[in-house]
């Protein structure tokens, strides 16, 4: 089985925490499912978890490059240049990286609010970038838009190769079949 859940802000991508912050277990009670890919404690969206060992390997090694968009809320105005930079490589302290593409988009439809809200700015423009990645390093969508000069105020991941939040509000699952998910990702 193939779970797709929206984890919320401030969740764990994992079962347990000795520090006692919330985690998975605070809303997926499906045994013996492991996650397919991370996604950071302050960022939101599309996790998927499944029971298939193989099917988990599929998704989350970078060799498979399956690609994962996000939706990314930034601080200023993006610039052509900046999205061209995002899109030709920017260079990490863990190497080069480069998105598949990345654009302008106006707020998602549907965004639920976020607790505790981003930090409001009267003198600084925020704008709304969409980002899709076919490696997934830790923190990459924020490291890459900082060094272009829009630091990334709230991120969320919307699509995780061709499963996508699909109206899924935060702390809410959708279970998916094991066939049907292998299907799902030949096409």
């Amino acid at each position: 089985m193939l779970i797709l859940f929206n984890k919320p802000f401030r969740v764990l991508c994992q079962f347990t925490d000795p520090e006692g912050r919330r985690t998975l277990a605070d809303f997926i009670d499906v045994p013996k499912v492991y996650a397919a890919g991370r996604l950071d404690y302050d960022s939101e969206g599309l996790m998927l978890l499944t029971d298939d060992g193989r099917l988990q390997a599929r998704i989350s090694q970078p060799r498979s490059k399956v690609q994962k968009s996000y939706w990314a809320q930034v601080e200023g105005t993006p610039t052509r240049e900046q999205l061209d930079r995002l899109t030709n490589g920017v260079t990490l302290k863990d190497g080069p990286a480069r998105a598949v593409s990345a654009r302008l988009i106006e707020e998602p439809e549907g965004l639920w609010p976020r607790n505790p809200p981003i930090r409001y700015r009267r003198n600084i423009a925020d704008h709304w970038i969409e980002m899709t990645l076919a490696e997934g390093r830790n923190r990459q969508v924020r490291r890459m838009t900082a060094e272009v000069g829009l630091p990334t105020l709230r991120l969320i991941r919307n699509a995780v190769g061709p499963w996508t939040l699909d109206n899924l509000k935060p702390g809410e699952t959708r279970q998916i079949a094991t066939p049907e998910a292998w299907q799902s990702l030949q096409k």
